[in-house]
């Protein structure tokens, strides 16, 4: 045997060759190529390497062991092999769509698309680039321009599944989401195992609250292909909304298992253990999500953080990253500088939330008040069809209330710019059902957030956020993108209206003991923290026949709320669940309890408003944040302030006097009963006027051309 004579290599049909340098090359060659087919990657990796080795120009082989690195997500590797492509061949097309691939794999979307226009230009029928340059300009946010050059591709070839998928992603993300179902369902016709659009299709029906079947889909796509991450993290995503916390949780640890810094999938992990109140190890991922915020990596929504971080600096890097990632502002904005003149200001209200739902409950009487002479008033849905009361209300309410349920957020913001609104409220900001990139548009010349949002939404087309002096100080103004409005009083709107069933149910009826001090809390379940519970577990152990009342979130929290009651010593018989019911009844029965004890770093809301409005009094403290200083607004405006400690420790302190001292907690009752009528809090009449006296300023700021800037709304008597 010569020197350029081969070793002996057994192939996949186990036969045996003893061949040239080259011929052997050809043999590891297609060796390889049979593992790539069967998705055996790491074989056809190692075949590839060893031909490569002995075959090292050859372009085939440089060429698919890119595209294994690809699939196996090793990007900057797959890079280096094209760009070793491209300099012996730089008009190898599919060397520079691999390129592109690698690119916007890396996250350089920019250079990616510039790749793909780049084998466009040579090869201008060429359906992978245009399906990648769909994916990059996907990543850019041009959402019209992918689904252009998914168009294009599908001129060429109607029956192209990729483009059929990327044509779904880009329907998704312009809000038409029935119209991506029908897209992604048209490509499983063609190919019934693409696990690409099984997950696509798992994602539309979840944006369409159809949770059941989207968890069938994703399983689907996962039993095709085991380690498809979009698909996990939708089942993960999907399973929360189905409160199925357990299997959320199991799922997102194994996709942060194959791929640790997967977008987002750190901060739903988190979520889903706060939400079903699993703190075994949670401090040490809240401790790795706040140092990947610091390290720029998108490794939360900005929604999840506001409930384990109190930290505005870590909170206004999170929605600036995750605004200019999912959001950013529109490169053609829809209003283009335009003053218009009416006899009334235009005021369009954005929110998914006009039904039975907290926000609404806050806003209707100030819908209901606003001075109709002076303010046009226009209603923006795009949550669920609804026929309830509540909904009605809303719609009498208002001069115009529009569905705009399956627009794309461009064509409602061409709504918006179409009826000359002047001023347009977000009242969801980065919570769930929002529709951000309608505002990212640039739908109106005075844009604002509101009410929906505790914090900023690092986003450059947002110019104001209602708050006030005890939310925001004019030193924290600088964690806010937005310039901060300061009403007078509180900033949360309340409705004087709301009803309070008459029958006060029995504490027996509630599940509580006849006797004993009731500790409350009705927030939500994620609200509630490791340090928090330790507090609360003191309390009951240091008063005898006590209990704690606590809503029913979800059965894997009360499980776990139990277990840890009793890992401290305290009975778990000691904590009383209540189940979720109509508002005027859950109102009425606040009537039992004693005192409210709130959340922090993320307080009670429009469930301490509920509190207050019942009579019972809520003990807070106040965090460095907008979401921990609500109470701290709340119990300001309806002159409780000796109710905000500014610690855990005075907290804890003052509500074991309060419990302990029968005329103290009388006396707070008391005043309590007399201000819920007198003081700011509940007065949704002067709320309005101050609310409008604000977005007038705003208007006639911009009228005289001037730009969005800080101030204070004077009390209006």
């Amino acid at each position: 045997m010569s020197a350029w004579a081969s070793v002996v290599y057994v192939g996949v049909t186990n036969k045996v060759f003893t061949v040239s340098k080259l011929a052997e090359a050809k043999v590891l060659f297609l060796a390889a190529l049979a593992h790539q087919e069967r998705g055996e990657l790491a074989q056809a990796e190692r075949l590839y390497r060893q031909a490569l080795e002995l075959a090292p120009d050859r372009p085939s082989v440089i060429n698919n062991l890119a595209v294994v690195l690809l699939r196996l997500r090793r990007f900057s590797e797959a890079e280096l092999l094209c760009k070793r492509l491209l300099s012996e061949s730089p008009r190898d097309a599919t060397a520079i769509l691999n390129l592109g691939n690698c690119q916007l794999g890396l996250g350089s979307a920019k250079e990616a698309l510039a790749s793909f226009d780049l084998a466009l230009a040579i090869k201008p029928d060429y359906l992978e680039a245009l399906v990648g340059r769909s994916a990059a300009l996907i990543n850019l946010y041009r959402l019209e321009d992918a689904l252009a050059s998914c168009g294009m591709a599908l001129t060429i070839n109607p029956d192209y599944v990729d483009a059929l998928t990327s044509r779904g992603v880009c329907l998704r993300r312009l809000g038409r989401h029935e119209e991506a179902l029908f897209t992604y369902d048209k490509a499983l016709v063609i190919d019934p195992r693409c696990a690409e659009a099984l997950a696509g299709r798992g994602n539309a029906l979840l944006d369409l609250d159809r949770f059941e079947e989207a968890l069938a889909s994703s399983d689907r796509a996962l039993a095709i292909q085991p380690e498809h991450l979009e698909a996990l993290n939708n089942r993960g995503i999907t399973l929360a909304r189905l409160a199925n916390y357990v299997g959320a949780i199991a799922t997102f640890e194994r996709l942060l298992g194959m791929n640790p810094r997967f977008p987002y999938a750190l901060g739903e992990l988190v979520h889903a253990k706060a939400c079903s109140c699993n703190w075994q190890g949670i401090e040490q991922q809240i401790t790795r999500l706040v140092d990947a915020i610091r390290v720029g990596e998108r490794a939360t929504q900005p929604f999840p953080l506001l409930a384990v971080c109190d930290s505005p600096e870590i909170q206004v890097s999170c929605s600036r990253s995750f605004a200019n990632h999912r959001y950013p502002s529109s490169a053609v904005p829809i209003w283009t500088g335009e003053r218009f003149q009416h006899d009334r200001i235009r005021v369009a209200y954005l929110s998914a939330d006009f039904h039975d739902h907290a926000t609404a409950y806050l806003i209707a009487g100030l819908f209901e008040r606003h001075t109709k002479a002076r303010f046009e008033l226009v209603a923006i849905s795009f949550g669920p069809k609804d026929s309830g009361a509540m909904r009605q209300r809303l719609e009498t309410a208002c001069d115009r209330f529009i569905d705009v349920r399956g627009s794309s957020g461009r064509d409602v913001a061409n709504l918006l710019r179409q009826l000359e609104i002047d001023i347009a409220i977000d009242l969801k900001g980065f919570t769930r059902g929002s529709r951000t990139e309608i505002l990212a548009h640039r739908a109106a010349p005075i844009q604002v957030s509101y009410l929906g949002y505790p914090g900023t939404m690092g986003a450059d087309y947002i110019d104001y956020i209602v708050a006030d002096r005890v939310l925001i100080s004019e030193e924290d103004q600088r964690h806010y993108t937005e310039k901060v409005v300061y009403l007078p009083d509180s900033y949360q709107a309340n409705d004087s209206t709301r009803r309070i069933a008459d029958v006060t149910p029995t504490r027996a009826e509630a599940g509580l003991p006849e006797g004993g001090f009731v500790f409350c809390s009705f927030n939500n379940s994620y609200k509630i923290t490791t340090e928090i519970f330790d507090v609360w577990a003191r309390l009951l152990g240091g008063l005898e026949g006590s209990v704690l009342w606590l809503l029913a979130d979800n059965p894997a929290a009360v499980s776990n709320l139990r277990r840890e009651a009793e890992k401290r010593g305290i009975s778990a018989t000691r904590l009383v669940f209540a189940a979720r019911m109509k508002l005027e009844d859950h109102l009425a029965r606040h009537r039992l309890a004693d005192l409210f004890l709130d959340t922090l770093p993320y307080n009670a809301h429009t469930t301490a408003s509920d509190a207050l409005w019942s009579g019972l009094p809520v003990l807070t403290c106040a965090g460095s944040t907008f979401a921990g200083r609500v109470a701290a607004s709340l119990l300001t405006a309806v002159d409780l302030p000796e109710l905000v400690t500014r610690s855990l420790e005075e907290y804890e302190a003052l509500a074991s006097r309060i419990a302990t001292t029968p005329e103290m907690l009388a006396d707070i009752r008391a005043r309590l009963a007399r201000n819920r009528l007198t003081h700011p809090l509940f007065d949704t009449d002067r709320f309005r006027r101050h609310l409008e006296a604000a977005y007038a300023t705003m208007w006639e700021r911009f009228q005289r051309g001037l730009p969005p800037v800080s101030f204070a709304v004077a009390p209006i008597a």
